[in-house]
């Protein structure tokens, strides 16, 4: 479906929503896909892009003179767009060890360096050596030097690997003390869209259900977050009911097979408050 009315459009974006066909075959939404090179391609990752990029770019972030931070970039192409609209970039992702026993590099789900982050030349290679850096550091222990430091701060399906539930959701409420006020945070994660009760609760991958994002949004609004209401809309176009079996084939895969379990991406926005949080709560 294509709107007509780009402010409902954008209206629509900017909410925290689950992976749909109808959100990523929306005009908006193939215009960050071609930048991909992913036109057309019903993948939920490609969701996951250009979900994060829209939210970004629509609340004014993507520009000259901002500053993001980008944690388990792996070699995801999002510092390298970010960097060609003129924002500074610093990339973050698990220490090389530590992703090698995770068995991540043989996945190419790794970046072990800056050049990692613009294999696709999304970004002229000199603009993006001056605007990119990059450095590992460990989501479950974010270095105290990035508090409050960035306007932005984003990861693509990456907190659901902390090792459980409760991790990935401190993590997210740790996560937004890089940002200065008025800040937003823009994540995306695993989400099971066939169970509020049964899940995965540890492990290499979680899965968050519908209670364990309420229960995130709660922690965040309590902190002094502003987190919008969640569209929960699952879809209602065909391949919202089609769901890619292992090994996957991958095209359509905006839902999959996971286990048990059928499972989606669902991305959330935060904004930090213009006023400064005095008294931050210990996680």
């Amino acid at each position: 479906m294509f709107y007509s009315d780009e402010s409902q459009l954008k209206e629509e974006i900017v909410r925290s929503q689950l992976c749909t066909q109808e959100k990523l075959a929306s005009e908006q939404f193939q215009k960050w896909a071609a930048i991909f090179g992913e036109s057309g391609h019903m993948h939920r990752k490609v969701w996951e892009w250009v979900f994060i990029c829209e939210s970004l770019d629509s609340l004014g972030f993507l520009k000259p003179g901002m500053a993001g931070l980008g944690f388990a970039v792996g070699t995801e192409p999002l510092a390298s767009v970010f960097a060609s609209k003129g924002t500074k970039i610093l990339a973050t992702d698990l220490d090389t060890k530590s992703a090698q026993e995770k068995g991540w590099l043989k996945n190419n789900e790794h970046a072990a360096n800056k050049a990692a982050l613009n294999q696709r030349g999304l970004c002229p290679a000199e603009k993006f050596n001056s605007l990119v850096n990059f450095q590992f550091a460990n989501m479950n222990s974010i270095p105290p030097e990035f508090e409050g430091h960035f306007d932005f701060t984003w990861s693509s399906c990456a907190f659901e690997h902390l090792g459980s539930l409760e991790h990935g959701i401190d993590f997210v409420c740790n996560a937004m003390k890089v940002l200065k006020p008025g800040g937003v945070a823009v994540h995306t994660t695993e989400f099971n869209a066939c169970s509020n009760d049964e899940t995965i609760e540890t492990g290499d991958t979680v899965l968050y259900r519908k209670k364990d994002i309420e229960q995130l949004v709660s922690k965040l609004r309590n902190q002094g977050h502003i987190v919008e209401d969640m569209d929960w809309n699952y879809g209602t176009h065909p391949l919202d009911y089609f769901a890619d079996m292992p090994p996957y084939k991958h095209n359509p895969h905006l839902k999959l097979r996971f286990g048990d379990f059928l499972i989606t991406s669902i991305g959330i926005i935060i904004k930090r408050p213009q006023v400064k949080i005095l008294d931050y709560p210990d996680l």
